[in-house]
Formats: C-alpha cells, structure tokens, sequence
C-alpha cells in the first residue's frame, strides 16, 4: 500500500499542493499535520509510524517534509526500512528505495552518517581519556552531604524560598527537587 506524509510548519501554510501530488501518484492514504520539522514528537507521524505494514511504501513530496536534520532523517529511514517499508520521495529521486538504484543510494548515505556518528563517538572517547590522563574525572561533580542536609533543614523549616536554599547551598534546581523527591519516598 502507497501511504503518504505531508507537513507544513506552520499553521497558515498550505497542504493542498502536497497532497494532491501524494494522490496523484496513488496513495490510498495521506497523514498529515501542520507542525515544525524540528519536533520528532509529530502526532501524525507517529500514527502513520504505527500503521505501516510489511510491503508498504511512504510516499513524500521531499525529504524535508519528514525531517529538517539529516541525522533525524537517517533515523528515521532507517526505523522505516526496519519495519520491512520501503521510502519514495517525489522531488529527490534517488530516495526511492523500491528500485536497486535507491536502495544503493540510500545505503551509501546512511554509510557515511554512520561513519560520522562513530568518528564523533571516537573523537568524544579520545578527549575523555585524554582528559583522565590528566586527572580530571567527567560527571557531575560530586555535592557534599553537609549542604544537602543544609538545604533539606532549610527547606523544612519553611522560612527560605527555594532560590534562597539554592544561593545558600549551591544546589542547582534540578537536583534540590531531586533531593527534595527523594526524601519525601522515604
């Protein structure tokens, strides 16, 4: 089954251009939504995600309907490919991997992405050793017990306001409402 996606990033754009070229090439169904391509958290998309079926192919005008980043793109190609779905896109021709050619092409740039992704992990590795060579640990740094029983006092007696424990203490926001969390489980 021919299954279409269609975006637009804002609300006063208009999809009757994409989603005639999505029907005029016979896609039975359309998805579409009128959100930024930024977001991987698109309603639409996950729908259509969920429906894709073995055998199916998603159809788009181009590949910036379904991402603005590369790397997003790759992803989500390949979580496509995976569910056994292949991909066309009307204007960029070389993605359509229901011909040998696309499937090539398709694999000759998600190659390269990988490769990319692991010179950045390799390059990412290489600085952290380097840096413990030279005694410097990563993480976050270590808070004292002193000052997260200062702020869990502070905080129980219900004088301070939180900006105040967080200037008193040093404890950051995120990990004085952890600790706070924390000690109200227990």
């Amino acid at each position: 089954m021919k299954i279409g996606y269609s975006r637009v990033s804002t609300t006063d754009q208009n999809l009757d251009r994409q989603l005639d070229q999505l029907r005029s090439v016979g896609c039975e169904r359309v998805y579409y939504e009128k959100l930024t391509g930024t977001k991987m958290n698109r309603p639409e998309l996950m729908r259509m995600l969920d429906a894709l079926r073995e055998g199916d192919v998603v159809v788009v005008t181009e590949l910036s309907r379904l991402s603005r980043s590369t790397k997003d793109l790759f992803s989500l190609v390949e979580k496509i490919h995976s569910l056994g779905v292949d991909i066309c896109s009307l204007k960029e021709t070389w993605i359509d991997t229901t011909t040998p050619q696309g499937k090539l092409l398709f694999t000759m740039f998600a190659g390269i992405s990988q490769f990319q992704r692991d010179l950045i992990r390799q390059g990412t590795m290489e600085g952290l050793s380097s840096a413990r060579a030279r005694g410097r640990k990563g993480g976050r740094p270590v808070i004292s017990q002193v000052k997260i029983d200062m702020a869990m006092r502070m905080y129980a007696d219900k004088k301070y306001s939180l900006q105040e424990i967080r200037i008193a203490t040093g404890i950051s926001r995120t990990t004085l409402y952890r600790y706070l969390k924390n000690d109200n489980k227990g």
